[in-house]
């Protein structure tokens, strides 16, 4: 390997958003974790779903959720099994008559190559 790649592979980020999801708790919100969205992981979502940068569906989200959800000690959450139930999950809750956003656009937003991560 080139110094270059060894030097970007030693600055890995292992960066990971903490989600809470107050509908999916038992009284506490579920806490998942989502790291970055790489750039393999990016591929594997484009070949299922090929015009994901322009035409983000409900499928191809959920299949990001599955892709990057993670439990607090960075297991899988969901696999495809989990698919039928997250396809039948609200798009958004109100609740103090202000509407939230659910795990699919904040798993989104976590896997946002710009924006600012917070460890964990």
């Amino acid at each position: 390997m080139s110094k270059l790649g060894e030097q970007i592979r030693a600055n890995k980020s292992s960066t990971r958003t903490r989600i809470e999801v107050a509908e999916w708790g038992d009284g506490e919100p579920l806490v998942l974790y989502a790291g970055e969205l790489l750039c393999g992981e990016f591929n594997k979502l484009q070949r299922k779903h090929p015009d994901f940068l322009n035409n983000q569906t409900i499928e191809a989200l959920v299949d990001l959720i599955i892709m990057k959800a993670e439990t607090d000690q960075g297991d899988s959450a969901f696999d495809l099994d989990d698919k039928p139930i997250l396809m039948r999950q609200p798009l958004t809750t109100r609740k103090n008559t202000k509407k939230r956003s659910v795990f699919v656009r904040d798993v989104r937003a976590g896997c946002s190559l710009k924006q600012n991560h917070r460890r964990d």
